[in-house]
């Protein structure tokens, strides 16, 4: 989907030592606690976010293991929780629908040139989602990146 990433790479050490490495852990992003325990022979990063009276979008992060040989590949895909999920699905539906509606009208009326509310409809749209997914970089992405590289530095 949109907004689950993953990555992976090997790691020299073999996965029940990176489990212990990674189990029981806790790690600080930007000011918000992420518990790392294990669950069903799966590594999980989970946000504390109870005491968090901002709105944030934040991710759900699972580790896996697969033997390669000597070496572990390790396995890190990070998703959105279900809980925040509404809000970003609700704006690109919107933005998707300001798009939609600005290319009927540009079809429409194709034969008037370019109307000025097909451009202000689609450059307000587009102006949107520029922003919306500058403020994901920032934030939800930036969580993943982090918690990425924290699994990366205690693999290594």
């Amino acid at each position: 989907m949109l907004f689950t990433r993953s990555s992976r790479f090997d790691s020299n050490l073999p996965a029940e030592e990176i489990k212990k490495r990674l189990i029981g852990q806790h790690v600080k992003v930007h000011h918000i606690d992420f518990e790392i325990f294990e669950k069903d022979a799966t590594i999980k990063i989970i946000p504390h976010a109870e005491q968090e009276t901002n709105i944030k979008t934040l991710p759900i992060t699972h580790v896996e293991f697969a033997g390669k040989g000597a070496k572990t590949q390790v396995n890190v895909v990070s998703k959105m929780r279900k809980i925040d999920k509404g809000g970003p699905m609700i704006l690109l539906t919107f933005v998707f629908f300001m798009l939609a509606a600005a290319l009927i009208m540009l079809l429409y009326f194709k034969d008037e040139g370019l109307p000025t509310s097909v451009l202000a409809i689609g450059g307000i749209s587009l102006f949107v989602f520029i922003i919306f997914w500058f403020r994901l970089e920032r934030g939800y992405f930036d969580y993943i990146r982090k918690i990425q590289s924290y699994v990366k530095q205690n693999s290594k």
